[in-house]
C-alpha cells in the first residue's frame, strides 16, 4: 500500500511508433514486466526526455526495457531509479511527441505521492475528453474501522464488495475517509474510499467514486449513489466496482 497517488498531472508524451530504438526484433518494451498497479518500478536509466514539469525515461529493467512517465527531477544515464504507484498504459499516444509508446508505466519518483493521479493526455488537450479516469485506487494508509452510513441502503466497503452483484444497479450509501482525490477528470471528480473494512489482498479495500461534489483528502464523508459493476471506461481502464454520480456529505 502507498500513502497517495501523485497527484499531479502526468503529461504522457510516448515513444515513436510504439518501440524503442534499441528494442530486440519482435518484442515490445516492458511487454514481459507485470507491475502490479500501485506498485514499484525499478531500472537504470538509459534515456530520458524532459517536457517540464515531467520527464519520460527509457528504463533497463532485470524484466526487459521500458519506459515510464515521472515527475521531473535530477537524474542522470546510467543512475538507477524507482518509480512508485505505478499505473500501466497500453498504446498510449502523444499528441506533443507525435510518438505511440506499445507500454508505458505512469507514476512518481516520492514514495509517499504527491497531488494528481490522474492521466492526462497532451497539455494542449481537453482534459474533459483526453484524460483517462484515474485508476483503481491501492493508495493510503491502512484506515481504522469507520462507523457505517446510516439507513437501510447503507453498506460498508468490504459488505459492498462481497453484494456487488446484487447491488448492482441500486442506490447505496457508505461513509469513508477521501484516500485519494482527482477533480474534473473525464468531466466528474474522482474519489477513492476506505472505511476499515474490505481485504486488501482482494482488492476490496477501496472503493472508487464519482461525482460532481468535491471532497479533501482526509474527509471523513458520507457517498450516496448508484453501484455500477465492471465498468469498461477504455484504456485499459476497468472497474469491478463503481459508485457513479454521488451526493458527498461531510459526516
Amino acid at each position: 500500500m502507498r500513502h497517495a497517488l501523485p497527484l499531479f498531472l502526468i503529461v504522457l508524451l510516448t515513444a515513436a511508433c510504439g518501440e524503442s530504438t534499441s528494442a530486440r526484433p519482435g518484442t515490445r518494451p516492458g511487454a514481459t514486466l507485470n507491475v502490479v498497479p500501485g506498485g514499484t518500478l525499478t531500472g537504470t536509466v538509459r534515456e530520458q526526455i524532459p517536457v517540464g514539469p515531467y520527464v519520460y525515461v527509457r528504463l533497463e529493467t532485470p524484466g526487459g526495457e521500458a519506459w515510464a512517465a515521472v515527475n521531473e527531477s535530477p537524474m542522470t544515464v546510467g543512475s538507477s531509479i524507482t518509480v512508485y504507484n505505478v499505473m500501466t498504459m497500453e498504446k498510449f499516444n502523444s499528441p506533443s511527441l507525435k510518438r505511440t509508446f506499445a507500454r508505458i508505466f505512469f507514476g512518481t519518483l516520492d514514495p509517499s505521492g504527491g497531488a494528481s493521479g490522474a492521466v492526462p493526455g497532451s497539455v494542449d488537450s481537453d482534459p474533459s475528453s483526453s484524460h483517462p479516469a484515474p485508476a483503481p485506487s491501492t493508495v493510503g494508509a491502512p484506515v481504522g474501522r469507520i462507523a457505517r452510513a446510516s439507513g437501510a441502503n447503507a453498506r460498508t466497503i468490504g459488505e459492498l464488495w462481497k453484494q456487488k452483484t446484487q447491488l448492482a444497479g441500486t442506490t447505496v450509501s457508505v461513509r469513508g475517509v477521501v484516500v485519494k482525490y482527482n477533480a474534473s477528470v473525464m468531466g466528474k471528480n474522482w474519489i477513492h474510499l476506505q472505511d476499515g473494512s474490505g481485504e486488501a489482498a482482494q482488492g476490496s479495500l477501496d472503493l472508487t467514486v464519482t461525482s460532481a461534489d468535491a471532497a479533501t483528502v482526509g474527509d471523513t464523508v458520507t457517498v450516496t449513489g448508484t453501484l455500477r459493476t465492471n465498468q469498461d471506461l477504455g484504456a485499459g481502464y476497468t472497474y469491478a466496482v463503481l459508485l457513479e454520480n454521488a451526493k458527498v456529505a461531510r459526516r
